[in-house]
């Protein structure tokens, strides 16, 4: 058993300032020299990038259907044993999804921090902390910070509208509600773009800006907590039973795409493939280098449509690729990385690009969002589980060789496209669900 003070960031809504908050703590604690893991729930790619870079850490997901419990518990033992603290982003509103970051919390017994977007209301906040405190039995409580406060007498509005049977207590008895608001400022906002955040890595003053939200949050009461403060939200994470991965991928070498196209990766995927006996080189097709020397390709999600002419006059990068194909040799494209595949790409506002003509037919850029939610692949090495994300449309004339079942009473299935040594899909498959299924995606198929 390994104890370490955990918290998990909730809001009623997304768009609240969740990510603003973990970030902010994550980056005052590191820079205080102390040891923290930040966690995000559900199958988000962006938001780990600015918790790892405030963090200096890798940032896993945590989601209760993706993950399966017995995972999750095992990566929060992990990161007790070797942290002086935990933080879990959540997930859109705090009920919101199946499973949501409520039953994450309840399930694992992880107090809830509350931050409540309060920029155009004041006694309202009240009622919103009421009913998160109280909506579901048994949620284990931390307290509420106020973000997007306008002044120091807004400040004092909202913290009278709190009951104080809602503000709470840590585990250790100690009042824990009112943790502090922080002010209006887009000066350390974090910009957005489709599919969410900018990717911490493109913006050149991505440390000004979690350094400024670590000033704020230093000036708050949940800012100002020391380490034995800490120790009321202090949750104890048992250790799970290894489960054992056959080396399917030993001595076989995977080459992975990574940039800004390329860039929806999760930590905890190259884990599984290292697991495996995989070893992992990486290139760049925005940069336009060349396919390294592999038994196969992964060319993971992310933003082709914003490199669309690098990834048109990549013409090295392309042919390399081409000839990977040619040899026979697997490949894996999920979501952004099938894009460039295909003949053509057309773009949001109307601009057709010709693309790499690796698979037959067009991909288009929706002005909303086409699919989302969690998926399964029932392959013949079992399930293998994943989700989709994505703002674009694929026509082909390929037949799917597999279809994907949505894992809600709310999706639709996606096609696996299949076409001689390449498969293909908008489905972002997490490896650690099915190790087995996954060698297959880089194994070559048998005759």
């Amino acid at each position: 058993m390994a104890n370490c003070p955990a918290l998990l960031i909730a809001a009623p809504a997304s768009g609240q300032g969740k990510t603003t908050v973990t970030a902010a703590l994550a980056r005052l604690h590191a820079r205080q020299g102390r040891r923290v893991r930040v966690f995000k729930c559900g199958p988000d790619f962006l938001d780990p990038h600015w918790h790892q870079l405030a963090s200096g850490q890798p940032v896993h997901n945590l989601d209760l259907w993706l993950n399966g419990e017995d995972d999750i518990r095992a990566r929060l033992h992990e990161a007790a044993t070797h942290s002086d603290l935990i933080l879990i982003e959540g997930v859109m509103g705090l009920f919101d999804g199946e499973p949501s970051a409520a039953d994450l919390a309840v399930k694992l017994g992880i107090p809830v921090l509350a931050v409540i977007d309060a920029g155009s209301m004041a006694g309202t906040f009240g009622a919103l902390v009421h009913g998160l405190r109280h909506y579901r039995p048994g949620l284990p409580w931390a307290g509420v910070l106020a973000n997007r406060v306008a002044s120091d007498g807004h400040e004092k509005m909202l913290q009278a509208s709190v009951r104080s049977e809602d503000l709470g207590t840590g585990l250790a008895g100690i009042d824990a509600g009112w943790l502090g608001a922080l002010r209006r400022d887009a000066g350390f906002s974090l910009p957005e773009r489709h599919l969410g955040l900018t990717v911490a890595a493109e913006l050149p003053d991505a440390m000004v800006r979690l350094d400024a939200l670590a000033d704020a949050m230093a000036s708050t009461p949940l800012g100002q907590l020391d380490a034995a403060g800490w120790q009321r939200w202090a949750v104890p994470f048992g250790a799970q039973a290894e489960r054992p991965v056959a080396p399917l991928l030993m001595g076989r070498t995977v080459a992975v795409a990574r940039d800004g196209a390329f860039c929806f990766t999760y930590p905890a995927n190259l884990d599984t493939l290292r697991a495996l006996g995989a070893s992992l080189v990486f290139f760049s097709p925005v940069a336009d280098e060349a396919v390294p020397d592999c038994d196969a390709v992964w060319l993971p999600g992310g933003y082709p449509e914003l490199h669309a002419r690098a990834l048109v006059d990549g013409t090295r990068c392309r042919d390399s690729l081409a000839a990977h194909i040619a040899a026979g040799k697997p490949v894996w494209a999920e979501c952004g990385g099938m894009m460039p595949l295909f003949d053509g790409l057309t773009l949001a506002d109307g601009a057709r690009m010709p693309m790499w003509g690796l698979l037959p037919g067009e991909v288009a850029m929706q002005p909303r969002l086409a699919a989302l939610g969690p998926q399964r692949w029932d392959t013949a090495s079992g399930e293998l589980r994943g989700h989709t994300f994505h703002f674009s449309l694929t026509t082909s004339p390929l037949v799917p060789v597999a279809q994907t079942a949505p894992g809600s009473r709310f999706g639709r299935p996606e096609a696996i496209y299949g076409h001689g040594p390449v498969r293909a899909s908008y489905f972002h498959a997490w490896f650690a669900s099915n190790p087995e299924a996954t060698a297959q995606l880089f194994l070559p198929e048998v005759a």
